[in-house]
């Protein structure tokens, strides 16, 4: 396979004039013994994006994809997270350090705070001003937030002075957070999409049966002979979102990155917005807190 499909990917500019491709391929919940494999996959049929974090413990394989690709370190786009238990300044520096080693690279093209702990949001306001400083110091090209709330970017916004360049949240036809879509949208914050095809992962807590068997998608893809997770993705990117599928089956990872050739129409994107139930299948934002959710992040 060649690089041919990557011109086809959509690019976003970020608010700083960074270009990001629109599609990248996450890694969430990929064993590490898994990850090497997936990513390889991914950058072979064309992906130029990756989306990894320090908590999901495959910074390292990814960074060994990265490097068996051959690929040149510019032609990829690699995003990861900072986790709570690394929050504060000099503990936000350091974790720099620990993901730019485990991912072999010298930049990261985006850094984000994985959540925004609002128990303890100086810590918050902390991590960000190192990731500012990471910024100025030309270590990291872009960063942002994650799983960040409308008040919670007010908050920041109003402490920081580097407005985020992107803000990954939970977002799928079932759970669109239009309140979140609008406050990013209103600061100029490009809105990711964690968990573009529905969570499946979370429906068990949730209640509502996966978006890969909604009729209503079904119905749009047969319309225009694509699947129902290509459809999904479609939606995002033509809402002006990124999204980040994972996968670790290759024909999987191969159609959820053929999704440039097809243009959904304005009532496909209406009959997909209608399908918001308002319930989140992921945790609730302001329910993280150090206590429940802190965990060492090894040294690289």
């Amino acid at each position: 396979m060649d690089g041919m499909t990557t011109s086809a990917i959509p690019t976003l500019t970020l608010n700083n004039g960074v270009t990001m491709p629109a599609l990248g391929f996450g890694v969430f919940q990929t064993p590490p013994e898994e990850t090497v494999a997936a990513v390889r996959v991914a950058l072979e049929v064309g992906y130029r994006h990756i989306d990894t974090a320090a908590a999901y413990g495959n910074e390292r394989e990814v960074g060994q994809a990265l490097r068996e690709s051959g690929l040149p370190r510019d032609e990829v786009f690699v995003e990861t997270k900072i986790w709570i238990s690394d929050y504060g300044y000099e503990q936000t520096l350091h974790a720099f350090d620990k993901s730019a080693g485990k991912l072999g690279v010298e930049t990261i093209d985006l850094l984000i705070l994985h959540q925004a702990l609002p128990s303890r949001f100086d810590l918050t306001i902390d991590a960000y001003r190192a990731l500012e400083r990471l910024l100025a110091d030309g270590r990291v090209r872009a960063i942002g937030v994650s799983n960040a709330m409308p008040e919670h970017l007010s908050r920041l916004l109003g402490a920081t002075t580097v407005v985020p360049a992107v803000n990954q949240v939970e977002v799928h036809p079932y759970f669109r957070q239009p309140e979140v879509l609008a406050a990013d949208s209103a600061h100029g914050v490009v809105t990711q999409a964690w968990s573009p095809l529905g969570g499946i992962t979370f429906y068990r807590e949730s209640g509502h049966s996966s978006t890969l068997a909604d009729p209503t998608i079904a119905a749009i893809a047969a319309a225009h002979g694509r699947t129902v997770a290509q459809v999904m993705l479609r939606w995002h990117l033509q809402q002006g979102r990124s999204a980040i599928p994972k996968s670790v089956t290759p024909s999987r990872i191969a159609e959820n990155h053929a999704v440039t050739d097809f243009e959904l129409s304005i009532d496909d994107l209406a009959a997909i917005d209608a399908l918001d139930t308002g319930r989140r299948g992921g945790p609730d934002p302001d329910a993280i807190t150090l206590e429940t959710f802190g965990r060492d992040i090894p040294e690289a």
